[in-house]
């Protein structure tokens, strides 16, 4: 029967010769894993686009044709590598892709479909290559949040149904934002909600408690479990995040309660639901994580510590001792509006899977390296022994234009990695974040464009440096003006322009708020427009003044600059008049090398022009804030 095998198996081979394509063949172990089994499928699909007819073999993975090009795909127990590391090595016709786990694989397979990409099909795979991410968690969220109470509710209340979030229950849509983690090399999702609970579980003792009618319900139940499979099997951890202490409106109304109050205390009542939801949230989805801010709900610190130790840990023991189970799902702690180490200091006993979490440089794009009291915590929290992640959060600066400065991520992630100790990322999107997933732009027909489909070289840049941000500045600028040549279909020569433009273009937001704005808070959106009285003294509007301003280098606001002027005092740092100066010759520079790559793109003419109108608006913009200046 093997030896039919073999002979039908040849006799295809010669036959696929004879008609002008190559044979490749995919071999996998017997017992591979759903991951090593993705990662084939993964490769088989870009090798048929390349033009290639791939066999598929799994069980037999002895190399025995060496005229046909195989893939080996297998997972070692190699300590050399990383966790999710992969070595590849290829001789003569057979490339091996062990990988130090199932992920691993997936990663190895990425890499030759990337070298087939970027080499205009060409099986050109390395002798040898060793590779791991320097991050060990590198994710994206998406909020399940709108811009826009909903009759009833409060500030962060939604329950998951189709008339608030239909994009939700697109399996179509969730497949190309999976697809596009994994591509990017990234291995967790973030869902944010306020009580994702009372949508996602049944309570026995609380039955009155869920917020949708049973039909959601069961969606609810169905989509989640088929986002958490179709996750699972790419190497990507599905992380849901949830705020304290919010109540089901029907739970609260049954008890005469608010769904939540920044001033409750805490109540045996109160902690009793809260326990059991987490419990059965575990025990229903155990591969999935949880995300705790603490911030904004209790009445002192003594509370968020008193919350977190006897409340959601035990919940989340609860669930998994239901299962049977030891093994702890991560529990992520968000330092906003708490004191994180004191909270930390008390969980970590009872509780070792934990990580923290900081937003990196407020609820915008600042500077690609905080400093003073935001650059303290997180040093402290990194210190603290567990995973501390930077959460590059919100972003309402950078509204609603595109942004995608290869240069400035990098330079961000490695003041992360190497400054601030951070060794996780999560990323927030780049634009309309309350509107996902849909930007801003204004299409032909009404019809809206996707944030996957315009932000593409967002995501990619930031999953690029979190898998590896210390690569050369050099080799950088080649490998994106290869991507951007691609993807507008132009030379590369002629997409160093595009990238300039993306570079020059993201300095101009960045700069202008932290030297004029309100550096903290998503209440200003910058390229929006701001007030006069934002633009004279923006301390008047920040929650917690003299401390977020330190973000960025040292310098000083319009009001402080004038005062000095007015009094001769010298001045300290980056100046205003500077400022406006440079990102005039930025916008300048944007301008000049986006209008200069424009008469030789052949592909996507139709975003490039967006592109273009968009460098051309910074440019405006900074004109317009030098005036006003």
């Amino acid at each position: 029967m093997k030896n039919t095998k073999l002979f039908m198996f040849a006799a295809c081979a010669l036959l696929l010769t004879a008609c002008g394509k190559q044979t490749v063949k995919i071999m996998t172990p017997p017992d591979a894993s759903n991951r090593v089994l993705f990662g084939a499928e993964q490769l088989q699909t870009t090798l048929d686009k390349a033009g290639y007819q791939v066999m598929m073999q799994q069980g037999d993975t002895t190399f025995s044709d060496p005229e046909i090009k195989t893939i080996l795909l297998t997972e070692v127990n190699d300590t050399t590598l990383e966790k999710e590391g992969f070595h590849i090595t290829t001789a003569g016709n057979l490339t091996k892709v062990s990988g130090r786990d199932g992920s691993g694989v997936i990663y190895g397979c990425r890499e030759l479909i990337d070298r087939v990409n970027d080499s205009e099909g060409k099986l050109d795979f390395p002798e040898e290559l060793k590779d791991g991410p320097e991050m060990v968690l590198r994710g994206a969220c998406v909020g399940l949040q709108k811009m826009t109470y909903l009759p009833g509710h409060g500030v962060y209340e939604y329950p998951y149904t189709p008339e608030s979030f239909p994009w939700f229950y697109d399996k179509e849509q969730w497949i190309k934002y999976l697809d596009m983690l994994v591509a990017n090399r990234m291995n967790s999702l973030y869902l944010w909600n306020g009580h994702p609970f009372a949508s996602l579980v049944k309570l026995e003792d609380y039955p009155f408690a869920l917020e949708v009618d049973e039909e959601t319900f069961k969606m609810n139940e169905e989509m989640f479990s088929f986002l958490t499979e179709e996750a699972d099997k790419r190497g990507i951890f599905v992380i849901q995040m949830f705020y304290n202490i919010i109540l089901s409106k029907p739970f609260a109304e049954h008890y005469g309660l608010k769904t939540q109050d920044r001033n409750r205390p805490i109540t045996p009542l109160i902690a009793d639901y809260t326990r059991k939801s987490i419990a059965a949230f575990i025990e229903k989805y155990p591969n999935v994580g949880l995300l705790v801010c603490l911030g904004e709900a209790m009445c002192t610190v003594e509370d968020d510590v008193e919350w977190f130790t006897k409340t959601i840990i035990p919940g989340v023991k609860d669930g998994l001792q239901a299962l049977g189970r030891t093994d702890e799902p991560p529990l992520l702690l968000r330092a906003h509006d708490t004191d994180c180490k004191l909270v930390m200091d008390a969980a970590l006993p009872l509780y070792k899977n934990l990580y923290t979490m900081h937003k990196y440089n407020g609820e915008s794009l600042t500077t690609y390296e905080p400093r003073g009291p935001w650059l303290k915590i997180h040093t402290d929290l990194s210190s603290l022994g567990s995973i501390h992640i930077s959460n590059v959060h919100i972003l309402a600066n950078l509204e609603p234009f595109r942004w995608g400065s290869p240069d400035f991520v990098q330079k961000a992630v490695q003041a992360m990695h190497n400054v601030h100790g951070a060794n996780a990322l999560h990323l927030y999107p780049q634009a309309s974040y309350w509107d996902w997933p849909y930007t801003a732009d204004k299409l032909p027909n009404n019809e809206r464009e996707f944030q996957l489909e315009r932000d593409w070289i967002w995501y990619q840049t930031w999953g690029r440096y979190a898998w590896n941000c210390h690569r050369d500045r050099t080799d950088e600028m080649g490998y994106w003006d290869h991507q951007l040549g691609k993807f507008y279909g132009t030379s590369d020569e002629n997409a160093s322009n595009i990238r300039v433009a993306y570079e020059e273009s993201g300095e101009i937001a960045p700069k202008l708020l932290r030297r004029f704005g309100i550096t903290e808070g998503n209440r200003q959106t910058l390229l929006l427009g701001m007030f006069m009285s934002q633009l004279v003294n923006p301390y008047k509007y920040t929650i917690y003044p003299g401390f977020y301003e330190s973000c960025g280098p040292e310098g000083e606001k319009l009001i402080e600059y004038v005062e000095k002027e007015w009094k001769k005092q010298p001045h300290v740092g980056e100046m205003p008049l500077d400022i406006v100066a440079q990102v005039i010759e930025h916008g300048d520079k944007a301008v000049a090398a986006i209008d200069k790559a424009a008469g030789s793109v052949s592909s996507n003419k139709d975003e490039f022009a967006r592109l273009q109108n968009d460098m051309h608006c910074y440019r405006e913009f900074a004109y317009a804030f030098n005036l006003k200046v």
